[in-house]
This record gives C-alpha cells, structure tokens and sequence, in this order.
C-alpha cells in the first residue's frame, strides 16, 4: 500500500503505522473542517464580549473580579497539558508503548482536571462578589466566552476517557489512533483559544 509522506496538517503517523496513516487523510481533513466552524462560534463570542467589556451598568468589573495568579495557575496547567498530549501523539507512533502512551494521556486529563478545578473556583469566587451573568452586559458576555471554553476542555475530557474503554476493549487499532489524531488537534486548538482569552479577557480586563 503506498501513502505520502505529509498527507494532512498534524502529527502523520506515516511509516510506522500505515494502514492507519492512509485512513487519516479524509477523516482528519473532515475534523480541520469542524475546527474551522468551531473558531468562528468563538470568534462571535469574542466579538460579543468585546464590544460589551465596559457595560458594567455600574456592578463590578475586571478589576474586582479577575484573580490574576489563579488565571496565571490555569495558563500554565493547560500548556502543560498540550504539552503532555504532544509526547502522548509521538509515543503512539515511535515508541509503540502502550503503557506510555496511557501514562502520557492519563497526565493530560489530570492536567485538564486541574484547570477546570482551578476555573470553576474562580465563577464561585466571581459570583460571590456579585458577578453573576445576570448582573450586566460585560458579566453576560464573559459567561458566554469562558465557561464555553471549559465546557470545550470537559468534552474533550469525556473524550479521553471514551477513548481509554475503547483502548481497553479492542486494543490499539486503527479506530482508536484516529481517535487520538482528532483528539490532539482538538486539545491543542483549545489551548490556542485559551492563549486568546488570556490576553484580550484577562490581560486586557486588567490593563
């Protein structure tokens, strides 16, 4: 069976695992697709929270409700995670380790456990100061964008776990690489939307 060597954007199996690699191309081009579309919802709410971040009518703003160490904690925990899932991807096609593979992915789901930890304990902590959604434009906004984006990393979560059954059930197969193939791209794409809220929502709030 003959493949090319770059294919699709991502991590290519190539030579190593070829019958998955050649099932790759037009499953993985459908999944940059659904990315796409993905970007655009959060390219609405980004807008939307933009345009709303002064309409405080008068209740609390970034400056009263943004925790910037804990914010700087959730950075650092799903870079780490990106990370983690990156050595996960070039264990399943190098090292041929099942073992390893688990151990990278397991640290990328406690990593993503973490952040959602620390991510909820700041919307308790918000709505104790009285930043609930209800308060004003800039809090709706806010709720509309950033527990998205967590609701995005706990999906991707119950994604992981579904993919380990599966790995317990039928083994590393082609089904399950793929699996891992859409997943990374999907965790790392999450990753890059949290580097832009870091920015305009966090960074910017407090500037």
């Amino acid at each position: 069976m003959s493949y090319e060597v770059f294919k699709y954007p991502g991590l290519n199996l190539g030579d190593t695992h070829p019958e998955a690699h050649n099932a790759a191309e037009t499953m993985l081009f459908g999944f940059w697709v659904f990315l796409m579309s993905d970007a655009v919802l959060f390219g609405i709410v980004f807008s939307t929270y933009v345009t709303s971040v002064h309409a405080t009518a008068g209740g609390p703003g970034p400056h009263e409700l943004y925790d910037i160490n804990s914010i700087l904690i959730q950075t650092l925990l799903l870079l780490a995670s990106s990370f983690t899932f990156g050595m996960a991807s070039l264990a399943m096609k190098y090292k041929h380790s099942l073992p390893t593979l688990i151990g990278w992915l397991v640290l990328t789901l406690l990593l993503g456990a973490a952040f959602l930890g620390f991510e909820v304990h700041d919307f308790m902590a918000m709505a104790a100061k009285g930043g609930i959604p209800q308060r004003s434009g800039f809090l709706s906004a806010f709720f509309d964008l950033v527990p998205l984006h967590g609701l995005h990393v706990t999906a991707g979560g119950i994604w992981m776990l579904c993919i380990f059954g599966q790995i317990a059930r039928y083994g590393l197969d082609t089904p399950a690489k793929l699996g891992i193939l859409r997943l990374a791209l999907f965790w790392h794409f999450l990753d890059i939307v949290w580097i832009a809220i870091f920015t305009v929502v966090y960074l910017g709030g407090l500037a």
